[in-house]
């Protein structure tokens, strides 16, 4: 039995392709699109998932929507009217939108994919936690989202177990920890919905100066419950975040965006900003874990890609294990939306933890051939352990090396097949993968990718750390500025060779190589573009940067052997625009 996952109309739409219970592929639309948090309906991500399972629409028994529209409006016009005139520019602006599409699914999915079979709406919250609890592999556990806002929720906990979820408690719209993060990250002067990960990572260079004024913005209980001022906010009915009550009690207009000079007390911003949202998210997983009795904690949602603050629950909460979904914002809502109706409606038996994170799609040796001689590239082609040689020589003298190998990952990590890499030891490397490579803000940290059986000897963590998701300190003494942050943290990736065998091989012949354990692994891809796709994406890639080697399959690139790039036509390779 198939079953059809799907997230779109807000931002990061994806879709997930169940069989029998299994994940058997997903992706979001932004990969195919080359447009970075593409929410239009993802027409590309379906037409993949039922491309990798060999199927057409019609086997489809069953498509699970990951929220349920007409909350959604309801929320919207009541708070249209709650502020009446107000809002009712920001009401005639979205009521289009919402006419067309979000409130005519069924007419949409006939329309763009052929389908017009049952439709499933879970509870955006409950899509999120059903995406970590039925992934999880665990039998019973707690369970906490937080994101900006669902339908009216925006923050819930609960507890799962065997094939029931049951939500239990809930915060309500305007009052969102992930639309106070959003309305601080437009107020740094960085894009909502897209760069919060930029005010985490600038969080660090600064000192918690302005907590008190965040205080007066948000009132927490113990339990971590909160309340926002809403005096200070305007996104419950204009189309903005705040107004100049909020730049008055910060003392300093908002930076201008992407342009303005990020000064110390931007800094500071972000660093206080970030001990709030730490403090309320231990506050709430300890909440979560008294109330349900359960001491292993399922984490979803926007927020829980907050890996500062995923590494404080797990330090300071009274858990012995914390999931986290690789997809933990709205794409992975489809996955969720779907295990839902697989094991909550249909009663269907529980499956093992999510057994690979690389859900997306492959090229296989031929197609990557085609787009190299397509280019005129100059390559050659080694077998396993040779490339893996190879690319550890390679990293070990400095170069920086773009490694592209079978299905992409699902979420918003580069977990080792879309991944560019380089030497952790190297103090100079940090600047010039963010300048020459990334073409990104200076401020930005890079993560390392460890051999799993060595992540404790390395980074003050004793567990895995399989998707990116958790920070913790660099143990004094290894000398990995590359990957080091200002406060001595990493963002941590493990590998183990059960999960990416190539992947750990090339690592493992850079530790035999050097005696580290560790490379730099950051996301192939330039600022304000998604991680690379296709093997044109990634070629390209290569090419308009100063990447020095591009490992492709079994083939292997010096960009000192390439001929100067032709523009491509405006048709891919691969048949999208």
């Amino acid at each position: 039995m198939y079953i059809l996952g799907l997230s779109c109309f807000y931002h990061d739409s994806g879709a997930c392709l169940l069989q029998d219970g299994v994940p058997v592929a997903a992706a979001s639309e932004e990969r195919f699109t080359r447009r970075k948090q593409d929410s239009e309906f993802p027409v590309n991500a379906v037409q993949y998932v039922l491309s990798e399972a060999g199927i057409d629409i019609s086997q489809v028994e069953a498509v699970a929507f990951y929220d349920k529209p007409m909350r959604k409006f309801e929320r919207l016009l009541i708070s249209q009217i709650h502020h009446f005139p107000m809002g009712l520019h920001q009401f005639l602006h979205g009521t289009a939108n919402w006419l067309t599409t979000k409130l005519r699914l069924p007419s949409v999915l006939k329309n763009k994919i052929g389908y017009t079979g049952p439709i499933f709406y879970a509870d955006h919250h409950l899509s999120h936690a059903a995406s970590a609890f039925y992934s999880s592999g665990w039998d019973e556990a707690a369970i906490l989202t937080v994101d900006g806002v669902g339908e009216w929720s925006t923050a819930t906990w609960g507890h799962g177990h065997g094939m029931d979820l049951d939500l239990k408690g809930e915060i309500r719209f305007p009052h969102s920890l992930g639309l106070l993060y959003s309305a601080f990250t437009w107020y740094l002067g960085f894009k909502v919905n897209s760069a919060e990960y930029k005010v985490m990572g600038l969080a660090p260079y600064g000192e918690p100066t302005q907590v008190d004024k965040f205080r007066q913005l948000i009132h927490v209980a113990s339990d971590g419950s909160f309340r926002l001022d809403m005096r200070y906010f305007d996104f419950d009915y204009r189309l903005r975040m705040f107004g100049s009550a909020l730049e008055e009690l910060m003392g300093q207009p908002r930076r201008e965006l992407e342009t303005g000079p990020l000064t110390q007390f931007h800094k500071d911003v972000a660093k206080s900003l970030q001990v709030v949202v730490d403090d309320i998210m231990v506050k709430l997983a300890t909440s979560v874990v008294e109330k349900t009795g359960c001491r292993k904690l399922c984490l979803a949602g926007g927020v829980a890609l907050n890996c500062v603050a995923n590494g404080n629950i797990l330090r300071q909460a009274p858990i012995d294990d914390l999931y986290i979904q690789p997809a933990a914002g709205d794409a992975g809502g489809a996955m969720g939306a779907a295990a839902w109706v697989w094991h909550a409606l249909l009663r269907q038996p529980r499956q093992p933890r999510l057994a690979s994170v690389y859900l997306g799609p492959g090229y296989d040796e031929a197609q990557v051939r085609r787009t190299l001689e397509h280019y005129g590239a100059v390559y050659e082609r080694c077998d396993d352990a040779t490339l893996c040689a190879k690319v550890a020589e390679r990293i070990d003298t400095k170069r920086v090396v773009g490694w592209y190998h079978g299905r992409m990952e699902w979420g918003p990590r580069a977990l080792g097949h879309r991944t560019i890499l380089a030497d952790p030891r190297d103090p100079e490397m940090r600047d010039v993968l963010n300048w020459k490579i990334k073409k990104r803000e200076g401020f930005r940290p890079f993560a390392p990718c460890v051999l799993e059986e060595h992540i404790s000897e390395v980074f003050e963590i004793d567990r895995p750390s399989p998707y990116m998701l958790l920070v913790a300190q660099v143990r004094e003494g290894q000398h990995l500025p590359a990957v080091t942050h200002v406060d001595g943290s990493a963002r941590i990736q493990s590998i183990k060779r059960e999960d990416e065998p190539l992947y750990y091989d090339m690592i493992k012949a850079f530790y035999d190589r050097t005696g580290c354990p560790v490379v730099v692994n950051t996301s192939m891809n330039v600022r304000g573009e998604p991680i690379v796709n296709t093997p044109e994406d990634a070629y390209l890639c290569f090419m308009r940067t100063d990447m020095d080697d591009l490992a492709m399959g079994p083939f292997l690139l010096a960009k000192e052997d390439q001929p100067e790039l032709v523009q491509p036509d405006a048709k891919s390779l691969f048949g999208l625009d």
